[in-house]
């Protein structure tokens, strides 16, 4: 296991120095984001967080040429290796994630070290759209239409739906452009490789009685080789997207490696004023705001920086000594895909084991011709939706997504996922190990609608400590009864005729440690999912969107922050329930949607915005509780 890992060590460093060189797939082709360190002391829109959501904020808001737009981001730029489809999960732990870990769990993730999952987020500009497996899924219509029946007008699946193809500029030769767009600023598609087991996984499900479709167009309920944001072979994250090919607009500035402290809100009318920044060259730079701030900050940032600001739970804020501007429910209802997995080993040497995607060929295939195994989507070459007994047959709301991976968490070897996952040794060498240099697929059963509910708390006063999560995973019987009809089913797909005629597939029956005691009896399944417990990294809710009598609610449906003016949300915490799918095209409309508003209403707002001021000065007078260093409490 040693050498290997020592392998990809020095194998990294080479791929990344011949993708700075190659001609074909420059991943900065339109060149970086510009940092702008010197900036001014005042700004029509400031946006908190440089993400999925808070890049297309910043290209729509400053398409106005007469308003001033500032964009926030902690992290830094993109790299090369960030850019490559397959080098996907290798991106996690590294300076590009915030690391996060949920709390300690007696009902899931109990493989993992304290049992507490990692719980990967992008700190980087294009936020987590720069580190996740790109899948392009924009949700059932049932999940919006439920919305507006909640309360939230304006959100209902056909209001909408145009804000999902004004984004979208989809290549796929077979696309139905009733349901996709074309000319958009994001990039979706199909890779451009896929291993024969993609194919096999679409004919399992027709012998299961699943019909192949595009699961974005009429109907969701079905088998999908899935389409991903990807561009040329390499990744179209969010920033490449949006921000870099209107870097140089002259009332666009970006903040990076910047963190945002705390929003400054006067504590007499609550008006939002602006935002306390520690800058790498200025710490405790303030920054006014003459229209709005928009926090898009993501599930885990956003709630922090609000509660930091007085805006949450004013029992919870007064534990902190922080002055309560909004007794809010900030940072309750989080939700989340989470997933179990079937492993089945195939006697075809077709799987994406290391060895196959980190060589020559697959890096020079990817470098000069845009295919190759380093151009999958993290290795998902395949998706299904489908219904467990649980879910209604009669409507197209399936209740489990199927991923179908030709790998595991065992195909490196131990070198890189085992620490991703912060498993413990144990589970590593008494499971995962065995699939070591073999060839297998797995399937993961992604729960669609969660029930359990968890919550965020602060865990001190300084913005530079991680928030305490408590992700509730598993607490809710009904979430643990319907992932394992999902995983029944998964085994179906995995013992189909498509999958053992052609490759031998055999379940890999393993048992699961801590589980031995009840193999061959029907608790087995649930404690191997309560021990393997997988994130599908969709951290949404905590700012939640509800009507003015929702006591649940966070942000109307304005997004506008409740009791606050000049303060809007506009990310995966303001999801009521999470949609059926992966969020990352949801989150890019729920920026469309919001960018639309926002411009609307200033455009029909009756008094103009004062004059901006002239360049930057430090404000320390205005506002002079920030931390002086990182690690100093407020």
């Amino acid at each position: 296991m040693e050498s290997h890992a020592n392998r990809i060590m020095w194998m990294i460093p080479i791929l990344a120095w011949v993708l700075d060189l190659v001609p074909y797939n420059i991943p900065h082709s339109e060149g970086p984001i510009i940092d702008r360190p010197d900036l001014l002391q005042e700004y029509d829109y400031v946006i908190i967080g440089g993400g999925t959501a808070g890049s297309v904020l910043a290209s729509r808001l400053s398409e106005d040429e007469g308003v001033m737009v500032l964009l926030v981001e902690a992290g830094g730029q993109e790299t090369s290796l960030s850019e490559v489809p397959g080098l996907a999960s290798t991106l996690q732990l590294t300076d590009m994630d915030w690391q996060y870990r949920s709390q300690p769990s007696s009902t899931a993730c109990l493989a993992m070290y304290d049992r507490r999952c990692n719980l990967p987020r992008g700190r980087v500009i294009g936020g987590s759209s720069s580190l996740n497996y790109m899948l392009y899924v924009r949700g059932n219509k049932i999940d919006y239409d439920n919305w507006e029946a909640q309360g939230n007008t304006g959100w209902s699946y056909d209001q909408i739906f145009p804000f999902f193809k004004l984004s979208e500029d989809n290549v796929d030769p077979n696309a139905n452009h009733k349901y996709h767009g074309v000319g958009g600023f994001q990039t979706v598609g199909p890779a451009p490789w896929t291993t024969p087991l993609a194919q096999a996984f679409l004919d399992a499900g027709e012998e299961l009685g699943y019909d192949a479709r595009d699961i974005n167009a009429e109907r969701q309920t079905g088998f999908m080789t899935p389409h991903g944001l990807i561009r040329r072979g390499a990744r179209c994250s969010n920033a490449k997207a949006f921000l870099r090919p209107v870097r140089r607009r002259p009332n666009l500035h970006v903040a990076l490696n910047t963190m945002a402290l705390k929003l400054l809100i006067d504590g007499t009318t609550n008006r939002t004023l602006g935002v306390s920044l520690d800058q790498p060259t200025k710490k405790g730079a303030v920054v006014l705001v003459r229209r709005e701030v928009v926090v898009c900050a993501g599930a885990i940032n956003t709630p922090q920086l609000l509660m930091l600001s007085g805006i949450g739970p004013a029992r919870h804020l007064s534990q902190h000594n922080i002055t309560v501007i909004a007794d809010l429910p900030v940072g309750q209802n989080f939700q989340d895909h989470i997933a179990a997995g079937v492993i089945f080993s195939i006697d075809e040497p077709v799987s994406l084991l290391t060895d196959r995607i980190q060589n020559l060929p697959a890096l020079i295939r990817y470098s000069f011709f845009g295919t190759g195994p380093l151009t999958t989507l993290g290795g998902v070459e395949g998706l299904a939706f489908i219904n467990t007994k649980y879910g209604d047959p009669s409507i197209d709301w399936p209740d489990i997504e199927l991923q179908f991976v030709a790998g595991s968490y065992g195909s490196d070897e131990g070198a890189h996922l085992r620490l991703a996952l912060g498993m413990q040794h144990k589970y590593w060498s008494k499971y995962f190990s065995h699939l070591s240099y073999t060839d297998h697929f797995s399937i993961m059963i992604l729960l669609s609608r969660p029930k359990s509910r968890g919550y965020i708390h602060l865990a001190t006063t300084n913005p530079y400590t991680h928030p305490k999560i408590f992700a509730n995973y598993l607490t809710n019987i009904e979430d643990v009864q319907v992932l394992e009809e999902g995983l029944l089913f998964a085994l179906r797909v995995g013992n189909s005729t498509a999958f053992r005629k052609r490759f031998g597939a055999l379940f890999f029956d393993h048992p699961v440690p801590g589980c031995e005691h009840l193999v061959g009896k029907s608790d087995y399944w649930q404690c191997s999912f309560r021990h393997l417990t997988y994130t599908i990294y969709h951290y949404s809710g905590t700012a939640k969107m509800g009507p003015v009598w929702d006591p649940a609610a966070v942000v109307d449906p304005q997004l506008r922050v409740y009791g606050v003016s000049g303060l809007r949300v506009a990310d995966a915490s303001i999801f009521p329930t999470i949609p059926t799918g992966n969020i990352n095209a949801p989150v890019t409309m729920v920026a469309e949607k919001a960018a639309h508003m926002i411009r609307t209403y200033w455009a029909s707002a009756e008094t103009p915005s004062p004059p901006l001021l002239k360049p930057f000065i430090d404000y320390e007078e205005v506002h002079n509780d920030f931390p002086r260093e990182r690690g100093e409490e407020l």
